[in-house]
């Protein structure tokens, strides 16, 4: 899929023997800027379903506020349920930065593109924690992101390491089924979210 500066897709499955998820992204243009974000309900089934999509919706909502007010929004609605973990990236197409966050285990790394070498991997450093439960204090990290990095959000579906040895392939929608296909776990829900940035660096 494209929102014009990215060209972005994801691979998702439930559980082994759920039929429904409880990771869930959202992909949300805002002007200039551009918002990712993966949340994991804690368990598996309709619950966790809930709780994933609850903290989206209430992300959506408060995409206007600084992140970290996001989050603390997200903690105060979800204390009725069972709680997810979320990572959430921002980008800005004025300054070509980049904002992320995360609470729990929602995966986060940025892949520079590297087209005369290895590609390197940056990886959010994440707040333990579950929101609706306990919200740790956050701090988010601001980066720069050139033409041709990507973004990967991976729940705890996905094992960890899964960019040691990550192939980029044709389409980012590929990439997040390579991943799955190569990383998921059959213990867990899992998603994976990909998106390539493809406009002009300034």
């Amino acid at each position: 899929m494209n929102t014009n500066l990215f060209e972005w897709g994801v691979a998702e499955r439930p559980m082994v023997g759920e039929a429904q998820s409880g990771d869930l992204y959202m992909v949300k243009p805002l002007g200039d800027n551009i918002l990712f974000a993966v949340a994991d309900g804690l368990g598996h089934g309709p619950a966790a379903s809930e709780a994933a999509r609850l903290a989206l919706k209430t992300v959506e909502e408060s995409a206007h506020k600084p992140l970290v007010q996001v989050l603390e929004n997200c903690d105060q609605r979800l204390r009725q349920t069972r709680g997810v973990v979320l990572t959430i990236a921002l980008f800005n197409a004025l300054d070509n930065s980049m904002e992320w966050v995360g609470v729990g285990n929602v995966q986060g790394v940025l892949v520079r593109s590297a087209p005369e070498g290895k590609a390197v991997a940056e990886s959010l450093l994440l707040s333990r924690g579950i929101l609706g439960g306990v919200l740790p204090p956050v701090r988010t990290a601001v980066l720069r992101i050139d033409s041709g990095d990507t973004l990967v959000l991976a729940t705890d579906g996905v094992r960890q390491g899964f960019e040691d040895g990550l192939v980029m392939l044709e389409t980012p929608e590929k990439t997040a089924e390579g991943i799955l296909t190569r990383d998921g776990l059959n213990t867990d829900d899992a998603l994976v979210l990909v998106a390539t940035l493809n406009g002009r660096a300034r």
